[in-house]
C-alpha cells in the first residue's frame, strides 16, 4: 500500500494544501491534489471521531497515556487506508483502535506484574455533563474500570464495545477477529462476570459528594468520625504511588483496619494541603494539592449509602490528565 507523504503527529492541525503540493514536485500535480484531498478526508473523519476513539481505548486500558499512544498508532494506520474501500468510517476506525488497544492491553498486563503496590486506573478530570449520561459515567468510573481489570483482554473489548458503545455483534466480530457466534458467547460471559462484581445500589452524585465532604474534612482537619460513619464494614482502601510516592503497598480491608490507617494519617499533615471537590471519571472526586502542586486524586465506590472502596492515586505519571478536562463520549 502506498504510504502517504504527509504524516502529522497531531491530525487535528490544519494541513496547508499549497505547501503540501509544492513539496511533492516529483509527482504529477493532479495526483498530488488527489492525495491531499484523501489525507484531508482521513483527517476530518479521524478528528470527528477522536473523542469516541479515545474513550474506547481508555475504557479498554484504564490508562489515558496508553490510550493516547493507541490513538497515534490508529492514525498512522488510518492515513494509509484507501478510503474508497471504506463503507463506514466510524466503524472502521473503532475496529483499528480496538485491535491496537488489545495489543497494548497485553503489554500492560506484563507491565502490571512488576508494578510496585496496587495498580489503579489513571484518573481523568471530566466535564460535569458526563454525569448526565449515567451509563457512560458508570463505565468510566474508577470502580467500573477496576471491575473491567478482572476480564480477559478479548472479554473486556467485547464488553466495552457491546455494553457501552452498543456495537452490533458483526462489527465487534471484525474488531476482535472472532466469529459473531463466538462474540455472543464472550459477551454473555463478560456480562455475567461484570454483573457479579459491579457496584450494587449505585449512589447518586449527591450521595457521593456527601461522602467526599467527609473525606475532605478528614484530610483538612483530621476529624474522622463523620468519615467513619459512612464506611462499609468491608470497605477496601487502595492507593497507587507507582513506587515513586509513598502509598499503601497492599489493599487495606475492613472498617477497623481502614480506621486505624486514617487515625495514623493516610495523608501527611506536614505541608500546606488543600482539597477540591471536582469531577473525576464522570463522578465526584477529590483533587489534593500540597504546597499548591497536585499531589493526588481520591475517588470512592459508594453502595447503598456506604463507602465500599476508596481509591487514592498519587503516582505522578498518572496525574497529567487531572490538570485539564478530558472529553469522553460515545
Amino acid at each position: 500500500m502506498t504510504e502517504r507523504s504527509e504524516r502529522r503527529a497531531d491530525p487535528a492541525e490544519p494541513l496547508d494544501r499549497a505547501d503540501h503540493v509544492d513539496s511533492v514536485d516529483s509527482v504529477d500535480s493532479v495526483d498530488s491534489v488527489d492525495s491531499v484531498d484523501s489525507v484531508d478526508s482521513a483527517t476530518q473523519a479521524f478528528v470527528a471521531h477522536r473523542n469516541l476513539l479515545f474513550t474506547v481505548a481508555y475504557e479498554m486500558l484504564g490508562s489515558a497515556a496508553d490510550a493516547e499512544d493507541v490513538l497515534q498508532e490508529t492514525w498512522l494506520r488510518w492515513v494509509d487506508v484507501d478510503l474508497d474501500t471504506v463503507r463506514e468510517k466510524r466503524a472502521y476506525l473503532v475496529r483499528i483502535v480496538t485491535r491496537q488497544a488489545l495489543d497494548r492491553l497485553r503489554v500492560l498486563g506484563r507491565r502490571k506484574e512488576s508494578y510496585v503496590g496496587p495498580w489503579l486506573p489513571e484518573p481523568l478530570l471530566t466535564a460535569p455533563d458526563v454525569a448526565e449520561d449515567v451509563e457512560l459515567a458508570e463505565s468510566v468510573s474508577m470502580a467500573m474500570l477496576l471491575v473491567l481489570e478482572t476480564l480477559q483482554p478479548t472479554e473486556r473489548a467485547v464488553f466495552v464495545l457491546r455494553e457501552v458503545f452498543d456495537l452490533d455483534y458483526d462489527e465487534i466480530a471484525e474488531a476482535v477477529d472472532k466469529s459473531p457466534s463466538a462474540v455472543r458467547q464472550i459477551a454473555y460471559r463478560a456480562r455475567a462476570h461484570v454483573a457479579a462484581r459491579r457496584p450494587r445500589g449505585i449512589a447518586s452524585p449527591a450521595e457521593t459528594r456527601a461522602v467526599l465532604q467527609a473525606f475532605k474534612r478528614a484530610v483538612e482537619t483530621g476529624e474522622l468520625q463523620s468519615l467513619l460513619d459512612v464506611l462499609a464494614p468491608d470497605v477496601v482502601a487502595l492507593s497507587d504511588g507507582g513506587g515513586v510516592r509513598h502509598a499503601l503497598l497492599r489493599p487495606v480491608v475492613g472498617i477497623d483496619n481502614v480506621a486505624r490507617l486514617l487515625a495514623v494519617g493516610w495523608w501527611k499533615r506536614d505541608a500546606e494541603r488543600s482539597v477540591e471537590l471536582v469531577q473525576i471519571n464522570g463522578g465526584p472526586g477529590l483533587l489534593v494539592r500540597v504546597d499548591g502542586e497536585i499531589d493526588g486524586v481520591v475517588a470512592v465506590r459508594v453502595e447503598n449509602g456506604y463507602v465500599t472502596g476508596a481509591y487514592h492515586v498519587r503516582n505522578p505519571e498518572k496525574l497529567s490528565h487531572v490538570e485539564r478536562e478530558t472529553v469522553v463520549t460515545r
